[in-house]
C-alpha cells in the first residue's frame, strides 16, 4: 500500500479500536470537530500492522478535515480503519462491533463506506448506532454507494481542468484512468459518454477488458499508465502515485482523479507544476461522495445533493483563482482556503434526519 506524507496537524482525538471476538482491531481518528461532528468512511484493508493502519488513519482524517471544509459540508474529518482479519470472518459481528465503537463517541464521529467496505457492511453497523450514512437508498432519498457522485465530481473538475489548460473539451482529449473501482469504472463511462478516448489500467484484468469492450479503451500497465501518451491522468486507485520518478515521466498536461493523497510528498505539487502540469487537488474533486453522505444523514434531497455535486467544478475554479493571485500551487491554495473556512465560526452542530 502507498502512503502519502505524514499529517501537518495533530489530530484531536484517536480511538483505539480492539474486539478480539468480534475479529475487529484498527482504529478512529477525529482529525477535527471545528465545523461539526467529524465525518469520514470506513476503511478495511489488510495492513501490514497497526503502524501502517495508524499512518494511513491519520492522514486520510486531514484530509477529510479539508475535504468537508471546502465543499462547505457541515462537518469536521475524521476517518476509521480496520485491519482486515486473515482468512474468513463474521462481517456482521466485526460491523456490528464497530457500530458500538461509533456509538460510544455520542455523535463526535460519523462513519460511511470507503476502500473496502459496501452498504452491507452499514448496515451492520446501523445495528448499534445512528451515526452512520452509506445505507441503502430509500425512494427519492439520497444513499447508497456513493461512488457514483465521487465520479460525478470529479468529471465536473476535469471539465473545468481541461477548459482553462487545454481550451479544450472533453470530446477532444485522451484521458488515462488508473484504477477501475466503483468510482474508476463510473468516470470511464461519463467520459465515454461525453466523447473523451479512454486508456485505462486495472489490477484486475477482468474489469479492465470489460472497460476495453464497453468504451474502446486502451489497456495499459497499472504503473506503465502513468506515462501514457495521453492529456489528462485520472488516479483512481490508491495513494501516493505522483513522485519526482513518475512526474518526469508524465506525458499529460492535467492530472484530475479520484485517489486520496494523489502526491507522495508536498514537494511533488511543485514538481508538477515545474513541468507545466494543473493539478487539481484530489480532496477538492473527489468529495462527491462525502457530498451523498452528508445529504443522507442530514436528511436533504436529491435536488440539493445534484446542486452541490455539480458545483464541484466551480469550487475547483475558485481554488485555481485563489492560487493564481497568491501565487500558490493548486494544492497549497486549497489548503489554505480549507484553513480560512475552518477559521470561521462554527455553527450549531447538525443532528442525523430521523429519516435516516
Amino acid at each position: 500500500m502507498h502512503y502519502a506524507p505524514a499529517p501537518s496537524s495533530p489530530p484531536c482525538e484517536i480511538v483505539r479500536l480492539d474486539d478480539l471476538a468480534a475479529g475487529l482491531e484498527g482504529l478512529i481518528v477525529l482529525h477535527s470537530t471545528r465545523l461539526g461532528p467529524a465525518a469520514g468512511g470506513c476503511r478495511i484493508w489488510p495492513y501490514a500492522d497497526m503502524v501502517e493502519a495508524t499512518t494511513d488513519a491519520l492522514r486520510l482524517a486531514e484530509g477529510m478535515t479539508y475535504k468537508n471544509a471546502l465543499a462547505g459540508l457541515p462537518f469536521g474529518g475524521g476517518k476509521a480503519v480496520i485491519r482486515r482479519p486473515r482468512g474468513a470472518f463474521d462481517r456482521a459481528k466485526l460491523f456490528a462491533a464497530f457500530g458500538r465503537a461509533v456509538e460510544a463517541l455520542d455523535g463526535r464521529y460519523v462513519t460511511a463506506e470507503d476502500v473496502g467496505t459496501s452498504p452491507a457492511d452499514m448496515a451492520h453497523v446501523c445495528s448499534a448506532t445512528r451515526h452512520v450514512a452509506g445505507l441503502d437508498r430509500g425512494a427519492g432519498r439520497p444513499g447508497g454507494d456513493p461512488s457514483p457522485h465521487t465520479a460525478r465530481g470529479v468529471f465536473r473538475a476535469m471539465e473545468v481542468a481541461v477548459e482553462r489548460r487545454l481550451g479544450r473539451s472533453l470530446a477532444d482529449v485522451t484521458i488515462a484512468v488508473q484504477g477501475l473501482s466503483h468510482v474508476g469504472f463510473a468516470l470511464c463511462q461519463l467520459l465515454h459518454a461525453a466523447g473523451a478516448k479512454l486508456v485505462v489500467a486495472e489490477q484486475r484484468s477482468e474489469l479492465a477488458a470489460r472497460a476495453a469492450a464497453a468504451f474502446g479503451a486502451e489497456i495499459a500497465g497499472t504503473r506503465t499508465i502513468l506515462e501514457a501518451r495521453a492529456d489528462v491522468l485520472a488516479p483512481c486507485a490508491l495513494g501516493a502515485v505522483l513522485d519526482a520518478q513518475s512526474i518526469r515521466q508524465l506525458k499529460a498536461s492535467v492530472v484530475c482523479g479520484a485517489a486520496n493523497n494523489q502526491l507522495a510528498t508536498l514537494d511533488d505539487g511543485a514538481r508538477l507544476a515545474e513541468r507545466g502540469v494543473l493539478y487539481c487537488p484530489d480532496y477538492v474533486v473527489n468529495s462527491g461522495g462525502i457530498v451523498n453522505v452528508a445529504a443522507e444523514y442530514l436528511g436533504w434531497n436529491l435536488e440539493e445533493v445534484e446542486r452541490r455535486v455539480g458545483a464541484i467544478g466551480q469550487t475547483l475554479g475558485r481554488v485555481l483563482d485563489y492560487g493564481n493571485a497568491a501565487g500558490l500551487q493548486p494544492h497549497e491554495a486549497a489548503d489554505a482556503l480549507a484553513r480560512e473556512m475552518l477559521a470561521r465560526p462554527r455553527a450549531a452542530p447538525p443532528a442525523p434526519s430521523m429519516a435516516a
